[in-house]
Parts: structure tokens; sequence; C-alpha cells
């Protein structure tokens, strides 16, 4: 199972849509026509790999609503989405945010996520399984685990993460593109041959995978980062005893592949998935939390 982002998925795509453009617009060409310019591809991969992570992360909390059906919480219906809204509101309090919008989505698998391009407009959600199957201080441990995410400012630290990794990845694939193209292929005309643009297409796909590595175990890093503030919001106890309680669900992840980072918990690693992992093993982060009691 793969630990795909919402924030990577709707990067590849927009990146996916620049390239075209790029290709269209003959911009290749003018950078190769009289050799290499590297001055000028960087910063041309640098507007392109950091233009792509920022409209991912200004379109995150629209494509999170959007793909987990999420309902907002406007007015309260009952106990239960008052007490929610509330505990939301306390911890952002303490946590020195503003009110983030505070929602809803139907799933059995107990699971929440936290996004948002500003701290202080974000959106933090929660299953109905979450709901429905966990005892309220855990609930209270998983929401302090979202808002501490928010308050972390991971969204904006992981776009400009993104951001370099697009960087290079334009700019290295171009690199090795021009080189198989003049070098290996012999190619002596202005402009780019047929070599130039297969070569950088197979090597901004494998750029991008590697990039994606990166991107990954930063967003494993901040899952301590985050159970530790989730720890401070509502009690260590009640944190472990949230992770203990995903643990016990043996059931795949009900979040969608683009979502699975941002959400408290994520399914088993296979084999070289492991790599493209959102999430720490859940012993893991039970362990580095009751190491720092």
């Amino acid at each position: 199972m793969k630990r795909i982002i919402l924030l990577i998925t709707t990067n590849i795509a927009i990146m996916l849509v620049l390239s075209i453009v790029v290709s269209v617009l003959g911009l290749d060409r003018y950078l190769t026509r009289e050799g290499l310019n590297l001055q000028a591809l960087l910063i041309f991969s640098a507007i392109l790999g950091f233009g792509g992570a920022f409209i991912s992360l200004l379109l995150s909390k629209w494509m999170a609503k959007t793909s987990m059906g999420v309902r907002l919480i406007t007015q309260p219906r009952n106990e239960a989405e008052q007490w929610l809204v509330n505990t939301v509101r306390s911890q952002a309090e303490q946590a020195g945010i503003g009110m983030p919008e505070v929602g809803i989505f139907d799933s059995p698998d107990p699971n929440a996520f936290a996004t948002g391009a500003n701290k202080n407009s974000a959106l933090v959600a929660v299953s109905t399984g979450l709901l429905n199957n966990m005892r309220r201080n855990e609930v209270e441990a998983v929401l302090g685990h979202e808002v501490s995410h928010v308050a972390n400012g991971d969204m904006v630290t992981l776009t400009l993460i993104q951001g370099v990794m697009n960087t290079f990845v334009f700019f290295l694939a171009r690199v090795i593109g021009f080189i198989v193209d003049r070098v290996l292929l012999k190619n002596e005309r202005d402009g780019v041959g047929i070599g130039y643009i297969a070569t950088v297409i197979v090597a901004q796909l494998v750029l991008g995978i590697l990039a994606g590595m990166v991107v990954a175990w930063f967003s494993r890093q901040r899952e301590f980062r985050a159970d530790a503030g989730g720890a401070h919001l509502a009690g260590t106890n009640s944190m472990v005893g949230a992770l203990e309680a995903l643990r016990r669900v043996h059931s795949p992840t009900a979040l969608p592949e683009k979502m699975q980072a941002f959400g408290i918990r994520s399914g088993p690693p296979k084999g070289w998935q492991k790599l493209f992992m959102s999430h720490p093993p859940l012993e893991e982060r039970i362990a580095a939390l009751n190491s720092a009691r």
C-alpha cells in the first residue's frame, strides 16, 4: 500500500501540467539553444518547483474536503459534536493558533487528519469510527495530535521541502537529458532532440520517486513531533492509549492513499513500500512517548 499524501498527489498532477506547458511553449529549446544555461535553468526550475508546491498547498484544504466528503460542523447537532468543537477550540487556544474548521467524515475506521495552508485557517476532521470506537480522552489526544500538526506549521514546511525536491527534479532531469542528447547521441543541432525529450521524461519520473522518499522521511519525523504535541495537550497516557487503540485495529486504513500522511495512522508497510511510509510504525511512536515520560 503506497504512502502518498494529498499534497504530493496534487503536486504531481500540477507538475505534470507545468511540464506539458513547458514543452508546448518550447521553453526547453530556449534553455538549450546555445548550450545548457545552468543559471537560467536553475531559476526556471525553482519557479516551477516552488510554484507547483505552493499551488498544491493552497488547494489542500479544498481537496481534503472534497475527497473525504467532510461535513463541516457549523452548528453542532448533538452533544458529541459540541464537545468536539469545544475541545478543538480549547486546544487551538493552548497551541496559539486560530480556530480551525472542524468536520466529520463517514468511515468505520478510526482516523483523523489536519490540513490547510495557514495555521490560523486550518481544517481538523475526524472519522465517525474514531468518535464511536475510542474513549473521549483518546479522541482528545488524537485531536491534540492534529492541532499540533497545524501549530508546528507542518503543511508549510512540507511544501517548502516539496518545492526544493521539485526544483532539483526539474533541474537534474534536464541536465541529464542534455548530456544524453548532446554527448551520447551526438545531436549537434540547435534546440532539443527526441533523445533529450525522452530522457527528461524518464529522469523526471525516476528522480520524482527518489524525491518522494525524502518527503516521506520528513513526514515520518513530523509524526513524532505531533505525538509529543498531542501528549502535551491531552496527556501522555491519553496519547499512548490512542495509539494503542489504533494498533488494535487490524482493518486496512479507510483513508485514501492521497490522504494517509494527513491522518493519525496508516496501514502496515510491506517491503520497499517502507521507504514511502508517511507514518512511523505505531510501536515506534508509542516507545518514543514512553521514553519521554
